[in-house]
């Protein structure tokens, strides 16, 4: 017995990765339904060797559904969540309207699986941002071992993360330097992305943080532990898709790097390729359709007691999204519904 299951946005980059995800892991579904918004209506989308047609977000009934991925956005998520709530349907959102919410857990399953319990106080998870996902992943297994005191983290985040119209600047623009007739200025970022890197993601806060920066601190917390210190520094860089992050840890007792490299290799979801010669190291390129999280470069970090350095990288769209959008519903059928 399976579950019946509705991806909203499945015309978008991370709904349709949600449909692969679905299929590729066998999740067991017994009836689908794609939505998507009135613009999107009718449009085909794949499930496994099926083609399944969007059906109108605005007038779906959730009724006797099961599970709802949400991937429309923060503001069409506020309007049609607690709908799908209210009829009986569990929300994963992956939008960051829920993220902070107290009654709404915040779950990436390899980490804090156990808060899932939560989900009945609204009848909604929330999904965390991808540069946040696949950062804790790395994070917990070192913290049960030692507890981490502070984190400095700088992203290299790839063009996808802010959907296809993201991408789609990349590419036209890297035509156009080629062409220079056919100038394509800025519009999705707020500089050239082509052969550049932005340090701006999301909203300036008034500190001079900006709001991707502040998702980071605050999902760690909310994740791994509050007592956790984060400072963090997002970049745009010319990439398709993968996120890559150079991280600096402090832990309160030290931590050698060796050991550091075998509690990796065996933490769920990490996978570690960590050899000091040329190409021994992980690249976004080859990241692209995984569902690891990738470790490499860990070393001690000399200048101070108990510090560690490492080089993060995942797709974005996979465990940043989609795939942790899937997981959660795997933890969900198997600790909650257990049906499958």
């Amino acid at each position: 017995m399976g579950y019946r299951v509705v991806v909203a946005g499945a015309t978008g980059n991370v709904g349709r990765e949600m449909l692969n995800i679905l299929a590729e892991r066998q999740f067991p579904v017994d009836e689908i339904a794609v939505l998507a918004s009135r613009r999107s209506l009718g449009t085909e989308v794949t499930f496994g060797d099926k083609t399944l047609k969007t059906k109108d977000l605005d007038t779906f009934d959730f009724t006797g559904w099961d599970i709802a991925l949400f991937a429309i956005g923060s503001d069409a998520t506020k309007k049609y969540a607690p709908k799908a709530a209210a009829d009986g349907c569990i929300v994963i959102d992956n939008s960051s309207l829920y993220r902070y919410d107290p009654d709404v857990p915040l779950i990436v399953p390899e980490v804090n699986p156990e808060a899932i319990m939560d989900y009945s106080k609204k009848n909604i998870i929330a999904n965390p941002n991808c540069s946040t996902a696949q950062m804790v992943v790395a994070l917990k297994p070192l913290h049960d071992r030692t507890p981490i005191k502070r984190v400095v983290v700088s992203t290299y985040q790839a063009v996808s993360g802010a959907g296809k119209e993201g991408a789609d600047e990349l590419w036209d623009q890297t035509k156009s330097i080629y062409n220079p007739v056919d100038d394509k200025p800025a519009k999705k970022f707020t500089k050239q992305i082509a052969f550049n890197v932005i340090p701006h993601i999301d909203s300036f806060m008034e500190d001079g943080t900006t709001k991707e920066e502040w998702k980071m601190m605050v999902e760690t917390k909310k994740i791994v532990d509050p007592s956790i210190k984060v400072t963090a520094t997002c970049v745009r860089v010319p990439v398709f898709v993968g996120h890559c992050e150079a991280i600096n840890i402090e832990f309160e007792d030290f931590l050698d790097e060796d050991e550091a490299r075998d509690i990796l290799r065996q933490a769920p979801g990490v996978m570690v390729i960590d050899k000091r010669e040329d190409g021994g190291y992980v690249s976004p390129i080859e990241c692209v359709g995984e569902y690891a999280t990738f470790i490499s470069r860990i070393r001690q970090d000399s200048t101070i007691d108990n510090g560690l350095n490492m080089w993060c990288v995942s797709d974005n769209l996979r465990k940043g999204a989609a795939l942790n959008a899937v997981q959660i519903a795997e933890t969900l059928g198997t600790r909650v519904l257990k049906k499958g």
